[in-house]
């Protein structure tokens, strides 16, 4: 049996993408890939901190955001250009980013029968070494339910609903302090030992990704992650997984030897997708049985990279904008 194979069988008992569903399946993967670093509580975002992990695990694109097409930022609204865009630090681009927002005019709700459709892209490791780790296999187009009430019902801890999240982050507060301590209580460490600020962080990136958000929401949002300790803006625009620029929102994970990063869209400040970057050079632990597979990361690989190219409020499972 090749290793690729080993490495899909860790999630042969996954069941159909829904995100409550992928939860147990994700946790198990993660618990083992991570080995005494057990997976965090929110159980629709655990991070692929394993190459190995990246390289077999079936995604499902369960992301939302605004009725948008990201393929063409001109079509987005308004357009910012690069030149515009103030890179300095969290208060500045964020500040700026929350500025824009507030201008908007909010669109409604979706109904509770309607549906959110999204398309991932899910690019390849980027090694420094140029080891090829295999194909990463997902399925692009997602849709998921806006109201699930059985999701709601039956849902584990924090794994909420996008009709959930939505009413969540509209109740959060002017004030970022009082924001972000809302947001761990959303977004709780469980029995892991986070560091406060990695699980804020954490807990926002989980609101930036999500739909529906109205856009003075995510302008409180955006004000409120500038004041998060660790929290840094790259300094120039970055390439997400679909090649498009974007601007990178960036914490250290502790223990990890990575960096997640947030893409946000330069034209409207929009979620455009995530990157976890290694930090320094180091070797990583694989499942027991995994052999054959490059344990040596250097610092700038890119192990996870995946970007949100279109998001829509459609009325059907299976319907495209």
């Amino acid at each position: 049996m090749d290793e690729m194979t080993q490495l899909r069988e860790l999630r042969a008992d996954a069941p159909s993408p829904d995100r409550s569903a992928l939860a147990p399946g994700r946790r198990r993967l993660m618990d083992a890939v991570a080995g005494d670093r057990r997976g965090r509580a929110r159980r629709a975002d655990w991070r692929l901190v394993s190459l190995g992990a990246a390289a077999a695990v079936t995604v499902a694109a369960l992301l939302g955001t605004q009725l948008l097409d990201t393929s063409d930022p001109r079509g987005t609204g308004p357009a910012m250009t690069a030149g515009d865009l103030d890179l300095s630090g969290p208060a500045e681009t964020l500040g700026r980013a929350a500025d824009f927002l507030e201008a908007l005019a909010p669109p409604p709700e979706p109904r509770d029968d309607q549906w959110i459709y999204t398309r991932l892209v899910m690019g390849p490791p980027e090694l420094k070494s140029g080891d090829q780790q295999g194909e990463v296999e997902y399925d692009p187009d997602s849709w998921t339910p806006y109201g699930n009430a059985a999701a709601e019902k039956d849902r584990s801890d924090d794994d909420r609903s996008a009709r959930e999240i939505y009413e969540a982050a509209d109740d959060l507060p002017d004030d970022p302090a009082a924001l972000l301590a809302e947001v761990r209580e959303l977004y709780p460490s469980g029995d892991t030992p986070e560091g406060e600020a990695q699980q804020t962080f954490r807990g926002l990136s989980v609101l930036v990704e999500s739909y529906p958000l109205a856009p003075d929401a995510l302008a409180r949002i955006y004000r409120a992650m500038a004041t998060v300790p660790g929290v840094e803006i790259t300094d120039h625009l970055v390439k997400d997984a679909a090649g498009r620029e974007a601007i990178a929102v960036t914490q250290d994970e502790e223990g990890t030897h990575q960096r997640r990063e947030i893409l946000l869209s330069p034209y409207d400040y929009s979620y455009a997708g995530l990157r976890f970057v290694v930090t320094e050079d180091h070797e990583m632990d694989l499942p027991k049985g995994i052999k054959g597979i490059n344990k040596k990361l250097a610092a700038g690989d890119i192990t996870i990279t995946q970007a949100r190219t279109a998001a829509a409020v459609v009325d059907a499972r299976g319907a495209k904008p």
